[in-house]
């Protein structure tokens, strides 16, 4: 931020201009991809529209087929046409679309002649920032990464990984060594979208930036924690992705782990990359690996084995809840409960906190206190607490304050988009770091040992299996009631 000094009337004063953006080139791998198309092309589009990027700039996809400029351009706009928001205009890229056959082993393809050529046109003062986009499967990382070394594409560019980052802590420590056999940790970001969301990010500030909340925000008045993301969404457009992962693998390790300590996290000194980092790092080496038999349930919904390309046997999971324990001053004795699923009754990002409560107030029951937080769209914050029942008498009921986060003047980026900024600018606060993933996949690893509980079966649109009821305190899961369900036969 630039500061200006005040002058006397007699003076004349200039605005600096602010400095140019500097030009881009991101090379998309795996730009044909249902990741590509879904969120990185939109969010690109959103950058663009929003003004966030030089005038100069390329887009470079890439992959194993030939295609051609004019078809890619075309499959661009078809991918914004259906994937973006109502006001993305599908042509946002146009006139800034290359595409290029990529490198296979000692084979350059047309990709590695296709970024001297780009890098070329982008030349000037300052110099192009090359940013290399992994929209690619996990099994690819290491390849791509290996390509990257082969065909001397490594210097000065920026590598983003999407999650999971390794499928297992073996698995995760045998790609972040090659990692760095090849870049150093500046030039890496681990992308973690749920990170870059509007209402993940006001956490920070409902907690760090009012003391009405900041002050309870530990184990003397929080009895629970939920993070709760169950979806209606199916898996049949991803079956045999889906089928190889499971919910566990996809949502649990990485989104809910990643929330979990964002709520959880020590105040940092200084909210900048390191302090951050630092501060989520610190509260995930304090997660308690996690205990099969007792704190966890798995799910898969019933027909999930009928979809095509899933085996009939199939043992994978699209349901898990989880009891996560922080072993630290701040959060010992209180059960953070986690949970997602597919099919449910219905799609939310929520993380509430339980508070503590009388068991009676005047005599009467005490209703619930709590304070919840929506992080799906721009976000919400609700406060649900013990309130008079309007009459003559003395009588309680229970009562909820809202703040829709839309109503705050602004404009919110996609949580895809804001992070891609990140990326473009050099910012890695809201990146995952080796050292959280490695205490990560070290409190995640009981739950890929013999100790693995057998999925149960739950009905779609239902609320999953009705064990995972039993992770929860007296009051049960925020989301979702049980004396109602309305499950799918």
């Amino acid at each position: 931020m630039q500061h200006q000094h005040a002058e006397t009337s007699t003076s004349t004063s200039t605005t600096p201009a602010p400095d140019p953006l500097p030009p881009v080139l991101l090379v998309l791998h795996g730009a044909r991809g249902d990741l590509a198309k879904r969120l990185v092309l939109p969010a690109l589009a959103d950058l663009a529209s929003a003004g966030l990027l030089s005038d100069r700039w390329l887009l470079l996809g890439t992959g194993r087929r030939d295609v051609s400029d004019d078809d890619f351009t075309a499959l661009v706009q078809d991918a914004l046409r259906e994937f973006g928001s109502d006001d993305t205009d599908p042509h946002a890229l146009d006139g800034h679309l290359r595409y290029a056959r990529s490198f296979d082993g000692d084979d350059p393809g047309e990709l590695v002649d296709a970024i001297a050529q780009a890098t070329a046109d982008l030349d000037g003062d300052p110099a192009p920032t090359v940013v290399h986009y992994l929209a690619v499967p996990p099994s690819a990382f290491e390849p791509t990464t290996r390509g990257l070394r082969t065909h001397d594409l490594t210097d000065g560019i920026r590598v983003v990984y999407e999650k999971p980052y390794g499928t297992s802590p073996e698995s995760f420590e045998e790609l972040d060594t090659l990692v760095h056999e090849v870049l150093d940790e500046e030039q890496v970001f681990r992308i973690d979208h749920f990170l870059g969301k509007e209402a993940t990010q006001n956490l920070h500030v409902l907690r760090f930036g009012n003391e009405l909340f900041g002050g309870m925000w530990n184990n003397r008045h929080v009895t629970e924690v939920q993070i709760d993301l169950p979806e209606t969404l199916d898996v049949a457009d991803r079956a045999e992705f889906y089928d190889a992962t499971g919910a566990a693998l996809d949502m649990l390790v990485t989104h809910l782990f990643q929330v979990a300590a964002e709520v959880a996290m020590e105040p940092p000194a200084r909210f900048d990359a390191e302090h951050l980092a630092a501060a989520r790092e610190d509260v995930i080496a304090c997660f308690r690996p996690l205990d099969p038999e007792q704190d966890v349930v798995l799910g898969q919904f019933r027909g999930y084995r009928d979809i095509d390309e899933v085996a009939d046997d199939s043992q994978t999971d699209t349901f898990v809840a989880a009891r996560l324990w922080v072993d630290n001053d701040r959060w010992r004795g209180v059960p953070f409960l986690l949970r997602t699923g597919k099919k449910m009754a219905r799609s939310a990002q929520q993380v509430t906190l339980v508070l503590r409560t009388p068991d009676e107030l005047f005599g009467e029951p005490a209703g619930p206190g709590r304070i919840s937080l929506s992080l799906a769209g721009d976000g919400a914050i609700e406060v649900t607490t013990t309130v008079k029942r309007p009459g003559p008498e003395l009588r309680l009921a229970t009562g909820t304050a809202s703040l829709a986060l839309d109503d705050v003047d602004g404009h919110p980026l996609t949580a895809y988009a804001s992070l891609l900024h990140d990326v473009l600018v050099g910012d890695r606060s809201l990146f995952t770091t080796p050292e959280g993933l490695r205490s990560a996949w070290r409190a995640f690893a009981p739950l890929q040992g013999p100790g693995r509980p057998a999925p149960e079966e739950y009905a779609p649109g239902g609320w999953g299996p009705a064990a995972a009821d039993r992770l929860a305190g007296p009051d049960g899961w925020v989301l979702g009631d049980r004396s109602n369900p309305h499950p799918e036969d």
